[in-house]
């Protein structure tokens, strides 16, 4: 049985260049062998407390429900949306890509009446298409859109489409599971009511934590409600009183995953000791020097210029070369994963990821030393260092 199921685990040590989740520091991994405390433990409460106040921080924001939901970063969208919709709530949604459309998804099953407004993938959504949809309707409850869209590399902007929502007294939701921690996310200055991360991406801890985020206004609707929240497990008036920070009278709701709770912590508190805004221009720097690097080799970014995610490049691959092949190498031979298109864009893409700990220079020029030998073995043609060189070039800019 031990030669077809292993009782000991012994993974490879790869280098996450994917769409998510990136690789963890050590640091973050220790804390995950920390001794296991209870979910009333005193000593936990106070975990919880800093931990709290970590991710006020980096979501730039006083909200007091702010905190990490146990689960992926799904259980954030569906927070997001599932504690703000009742059944016949107009909803207007921005797609411009996959998760766009899971959005669309999620909002459809809590019931609501959905507007959408398509855009371009590649491409940011239009202010002016997003009033009209608010315009044509007499009361939306909810507008939401992607900040940082994992399927296309398109960074949104948001100040404006915030001003939107507050000319049209809708609840504005941004998800943010690819630009917090590395791209700058100001929950408060822009006007965002409720916002959901996951763990894995530009804060680099395990998968597991959804950071979560609303204000006041936000939550006087959940507590206003006309029905029950369709979700028990996610249930913010459920999940606010064991969260509550400094409270002696924490209400039991789950099991809190203490060691993912260690490592979440951990992983926040390596962002407070290099600033996030030497983060920001640590993603921003080794974004640019990957994007030289492939635009030297003659290939092609998806994402429109001026709008593209430091945390997560986008390129066309180039025709004749077979995208499965080039991946499954890079994994074998380099150690390095990297992902593929989703949706309309399968087998036309890959998507690079430079997130939290895995965004470093060094990363930076093993993907594009070896992507280029594997290019040219495809017979794809390149010159030789052609990338490395640029990338070179950006750094020291």
């Amino acid at each position: 049985m031990s030669d077809v199921f292993p009782l000991k685990l012994n993974p490879p040590n790869r280098i996450l260049m994917g769409p998510g989740p990136s690789n963890v520091s050590p640091r973050v991994q220790s804390a995950m062998t920390a001794p296991l405390l209870g979910y009333f433990d005193p000593a936990f409460f106070k975990i919880m407390d800093s931990t709290t106040n970590l991710l006020r921080a980096v979501f730039q924001t006083r909200n007091k429900l702010t905190f990490p939901i146990s689960g992926t970063g799904m259980a954030g969208m569906e927070a997001g949306i599932c504690n703000f919709i009742e059944p016949g709530d107009v909803a207007v949604i921005g797609v411009n890509g996959f998760f766009g459309e899971r959005i669309v998804e999620i909002a459809g099953r809590c019931g609501a009446r959905v507007v959408k407004v398509a855009g371009e993938w590649g491409k940011p959504l239009e202010p002016e298409a997003i009033e009209a949809a608010l315009k044509s309707e007499k009361k939306v409850k909810l507008l939401a859109v992607v900040h940082a869209e994992t399927s296309t590399g398109v960074l949104q902007p948001l100040t404006e489409i915030s001003k939107l929502a507050k000319k049209y007294g809708a609840l504005f939701l941004v998800d943010t599971v690819t630009s917090l921690g590395g791209h700058e996310v100001k929950v408060d200055d822009w006007g965002i009511d409720i916002s959901y991360s996951a763990s894995q991406k530009g804060l680099s801890s395990p998968p597991g934590m959804a950071p979560f985020t609303c204000n006041d206004a936000a939550l006087a609707v959940v507590q206003n409600r006309k029905t029950k929240v369709s979700s028990w497990y996610l249930d913010l008036s459920l999940l606010s009183s064991y969260w509550s920070e400094g409270s002696t009278a924490r209400v039991y709701h789950h099991t809190a995953p203490a060691l993912m709770v260690y490592a979440f912590h951990e992983a926040l508190a390596m962002i407070a000791e290099e600033g996030l805004e030497a983060r920001f221009q640590r993603h921003l720097r080794n974004g640019a020097a990957l994007q030289a690097g492939l635009e030297a080799m003659g290939l092609t970014l998806f994402a429109q210029k001026g709008y593209r995610l430091s945390t997560l490049t986008s390129v066309r691959i180039p025709q004749g070369v077979n995208d499965a092949k080039v991946r499954q190498r890079l994994l074998g031979e380099y150690n390095i994963e990297i992902g593929g298109g989703l949706g309309a864009l399968k087998g036309q893409l890959w998507r690079i990821g430079l997130m939290g700990y895995s965004s470093t220079e060094q990363n930076v020029l093993l993907f594009l030393y070896a992507l280029e030998k594997l290019l040219a073995e495809e017979g794809y043609k390149v010159e030789p260092g052609v990338g490395v060189g640029a990338a070179v070039r950006s750094l020291r800019k």
